[in-house]
């Protein structure tokens, strides 16, 4: 089974719990869950953390999340490896800052599949494929 990245955009929806991207987020987290292949980063749990206190989430409540999202995830840390890879991706694909340290999280973990809704939908880089699940 190949191993997944999900990005912040998706696990945002999860959390939206309204919709029909909050739907599929759902249950695209879910079936990932079951086979026990998520992936994603700091850099992504922070993200999502950033947005739900924008969204006016209590201090609680984003504890619960961040705390759930490290246990159901197996977390890439930043490393020299993907700040040097992410500067490669940025200059060879015009990618941004932020973007980029996704992208080379998920390639450096072994990742088949980054799933985002914000990046190029079916842009393969090396063995990896952006899949935006809503498309």
């Amino acid at each position: 089974m190949n191993r997944i990245f999900i990005d912040s955009n998706i696990w945002v929806y999860l959390f939206a719990e309204d919709g029909s991207k909050s739907r599929a987020a759902t249950d695209f987290i879910s079936e990932c869950a079951k086979s026990k292949r998520i992936v994603t980063s700091y850099q992504v749990i922070n993200e999502v953390c950033c947005v739900l206190k924008k969204k006016k989430y209590s201090e609680t409540e984003i504890r619960r999340i961040a705390s759930d999202m490290i246990s159901l995830c197996e977390i890439c840390s930043c490393s020299k490896q993907i700040i040097v890879m992410a500067s490669g991706l940025r200059e060879e694909f015009s990618l941004s800052y932020w973007d980029s340290l996704i992208i080379s999280s998920a390639m450096i973990s072994g990742c088949g599949i980054l799933a985002s809704e914000d990046m190029q939908d079916g842009l393969k880089i090396d063995s990896m494929k952006i899949v935006n699940i809503f498309a």
